[in-house]
């Protein structure tokens, strides 16, 4: 879908994402360092229980997913969600979520950047900053080459997340059920260190803020889904039976680490698998566990620096943004609005070895809480151009949300209940708090383009291209699943 000038249309990206590039990117825009590293965290805070909080965070992300689905696969958009918001909601929705988006993935672009460059240090005696930039360099020159390269780097990086999961999963299940050698059956770590929530039921609920982060980035397969060859089927497939996987990823091998491993060792905190690793009794784990952690540090990189390109172009493509931005090249990759995310995450690099405590921690706050306001926009989007499609063009609701519009409502009061919940939360408010600071700078910038900004007549965010023939074709053999 486009959005044209009175006068010209606007570029076009390149369909060059096939099927293969789209499940991997589904897959590792949701698997990030979060599951390895950060599962710890969570597993200190709930306990055992820690597997009820994945199941409740993912079954929220999953049903987020199937709504965003539902609206990808009756009108793929470069914008996905925010061109969605735009359509549902009015266009301060679509301008105030583009730029919050935008924001929290080119502060992504350096927190991952700095996050590579410091396992690297462990093998190259380099400065920090130098290997940060490094990475940077690396990943931004992937994605100006063509949106197919990108592709390629997902897809390769995402096959080694999963080839590490999956076999975490067969040799833990092993080790659990007695199977592997020098192991025996034995589920005594599940209830033996005071029960299996040991920090009450409160605790659960407040581990879920922090799993709900760890399932950031599956949503970047709607906003590739305009770069596909087939984007209804490719979306479909996503979010159906790839969301499952992922979720099954995550809770699979955490109900393995908390079985294998204590869960108030000191070394679950610091990296849970190497202590399920290294209690199994596989030699060299620390080692093999950086490569993997490093490997999905850089895909988040890799897909960070292409998704807040994407949202870029597509804001300017509504005249929400420099018009410089929506320039293509001849291989018809946004470059200036690549260069413009990459220009601010290497200041952000920059400000983290300068001032990581203040300057670089208020960034990180200030878009921490920017996955909730997305997914909550997503959920009122989903009721209302529901009701659109089914009184327009309701030929287009190959994919459907489950049980609308009940689930839809009870999915947006459980992403309420999150805010609610970090307001509450020591370690969450400040990050609540400064979010909604920059959902305030956002809003006065719109304010700001309406009474300011140059008028623009702009196509109907929700009408296809009119070349698109044959997706139009495609999305109604796409079945409902």
């Amino acid at each position: 879908m486009s959005t044209t000038s009175p006068d010209r249309e606007q570029p076009r990206l390149n369909r060059s994402l096939r099927n293969r590039h789209m499940s991997m990117i589904a897959i590792g825009g949701a698997i990030g360092a979060g599951l390895f590293v950060g599962s710890g965290s969570v597993i200190k805070t709930a306990g055992p229980a820690a597997i009820i909080s994945y199941c409740l965070a993912g079954a929220l992300v999953l049903c987020t997913m199937r709504m965003l689905g539902e609206m990808v696969v009756a009108r793929p958009s470069t914008g996905s969600f925010s061109d969605y918001a735009r359509t549902a909601i009015g266009p301060w929705a679509g301008f105030t979520i583009g730029w919050l988006y935008w924001y929290y993935y080119v502060i992504i672009v350096a927190v991952e950047a700095v996050a590579g460059a410091a396992i690297l240090h462990n093998w190259i005696d380099v400065p920090l900053w130098v290997l940060a930039m490094g990475l940077m360099a690396v990943m931004t020159a992937t994605n100006l080459f063509s949106v197919k390269s990108f592709g390629e780097f997902e897809f390769w990086f995402s096959s080694v997340k999963v080839a590490a999961i999956v076999a975490f999963l067969i040799v833990g299940g092993l080790h659990v059920f007695g199977v592997w050698p020098g192991s025996s059956l034995d589920f005594s770590h599940l209830t033996a260190h005071g029960g299996f929530a040991p920090n009450g039921t409160t605790a659960i609920f407040s581990a879920i803020v922090v799993v709900i982060f760890a399932f950031g980035g599956a949503e970047i397969v709607t906003i590739a889904a305009a770069e596909s060859k087939e984007p209804q089927r490719s979306v479909a497939r996503a979010t159906t039976g790839i969301i499952w996987r992922i979720i099954l990823f995550y809770v699979g091998s955490i109900v393995l680490v908390v079985t294998i491993v204590p869960w108030d060792s000191a070394k679950v905190l610091a990296s849970p698998y190497v202590a399920a690793w290294n209690a199994i009794g596989l030699k060299g784990a620390g080692t093999v566990m950086d490569v993997v952690i490093l490997t999905a540090v850089l895909s988040v990189l890799n897909s960070s620096v292409y998704v807040s390109s994407r949202m870029l172009f597509a804001l300017a493509s509504h005249g929400d943004a420099p018009q410089w931005s929506v320039k293509t090249n001849k291989r018809q990759v946004p470059v200036r609005a690549i260069l413009a995310g990459t220009a601010v995450g290497w200041i952000s690099v920059i400000l983290a070895y300068v001032s990581p405590d203040t300057v670089f921690s208020f960034l990180v706050n200030s878009s921490g809480a920017v996955a909730i306001f997305m997914y909550l926009m997503i959920g009122v989007s989903q009721l209302r151009m529901r009701r659109r499609l089914e009184r327009e063009d309701p030929g287009r609701l190959t994919l459907r949300m489950w049980l609308h519009p009940y689930l839809t409502w009870l999915v947006m009061a459980g992403f309420a209940a999150v805010l609610v919940a970090m307001a509450v939360i020591d370690d969450q408010r400040a990050q609540l708090f400064t979010s909604l600071g920059s959902l305030a700078v956002v809003l006065l910038a719109y304010t700001a383009r309406r009474a300011f900004g140059p008028r623009r007549a702009a196509a109907a965010p929700d009408t296809p291209d009119a070349d698109d023939a044959t997706t139009d074709r495609e999305a109604h053999s796409v079945s409902a699943t």
